[in-house]
């Protein structure tokens, strides 16, 4: 069942938002050539519990995960697209690394994701990254009261598409309140002025998942969680929740 936010809703959402918008900041801030993935998460979880808030990523359980999330992060490096559990693997110069993060603040949950490279930059993951960050730049653009859902999903696929990128199959935003993860499920590719009208008080996951070269398919890695790109080429993922408003869609995610 898709829920509308009231305004006073929105702004306790907000507060769950602003805590891992500080959390994703620290992460990189903190992110070195030579630093594990389970440093990351230490820092992120430090930022998350010294707030006052939870975590929806620790022990998280759906029924197609063989194990319970273990960490507060979701670190995936270069060629694993998202879902990376956080583990003893050291960042090396050069690597593309994307961190999924939420945050559970007196009942409402927030859900945000970055990608950036440390050390030194390859051109072409500059490229990817700003890519990933323009197709969410131009969904938040289109969560327009009035609206239609495809609208959305539509201009997620037409960055894509004209980057030539591989945008990941299956894969998209969501509905977020009490529940990191609900309906709608908002694809990262479709037809504008189609499906369901957006209406005020909705609250999404907005998430684009980018790939090097043309193709979106992937596969899982021996962990059960990890999605990597089958070509093997590196990947990009940037998220916020955003609540639509008469006044335009509000980002709850931003610093």
């Amino acid at each position: 069942m898709i829920e509308l936010r009231t305004p006073a809703e929105i702004d306790e959402m907000r507060e769950a938002g602003r805590i891992v918008a500080q959390a994703l900041k620290a992460v990189e801030e903190a992110a070195v050539v030579g630093m594990s993935l389970l440093e990351l998460d230490k820092v992120a979880k430090d930022v998350i519990f010294g707030a006052g808030a939870t975590s929806p990523f620790l022990d998280y359980h759906p029924d197609w995960a063989p194990t319970p999330f273990p960490g507060v992060i979701c670190a995936s490096v270069n060629d694993a697209v998202v879902h990376g559990i956080p583990n003893d693997l050291r960042i090396a110069d050069g690597d593309l690394v994307s961190i999924d993060c939420g945050a559970i603040l007196k009942g409402w949950a927030a859900d945000s994701a970055t990608s950036f490279v440390v050390g030194t930059p390859r051109q072409e993951d500059l490229d990817l990254i700003a890519t990933t960050r323009a197709a969410l730049d131009a969904g938040i653009a289109a969560a327009q009261v009035g609206g239609r859902l495809g609208d959305i999903s539509a201009a997620i696929g037409r960055v894509a598409r004209k980057a030539k990128v591989g945008n990941l199959e299956d894969h998209g935003g969501h509905g977020i309140g009490r529940e990191m993860h609900g309906e709608p499920f908002i694809a990262n590719e479709g037809r504008a002025r189609k499906g369901m009208e957006l209406k005020a008080g909705l609250v999404i996951a907005l998430e684009p998942m980018f790939i090097h070269g043309g193709s979106g398919r992937y596969t899982y890695g021996d962990d059960g969680w990890t999605l990597y790109s089958r070509s093997r080429q590196r990947a990009a993922h940037v998220e916020h929740t955003i609540a639509l408003t008469d006044e335009g869609p509000r980002i709850l995610t931003a610093l």
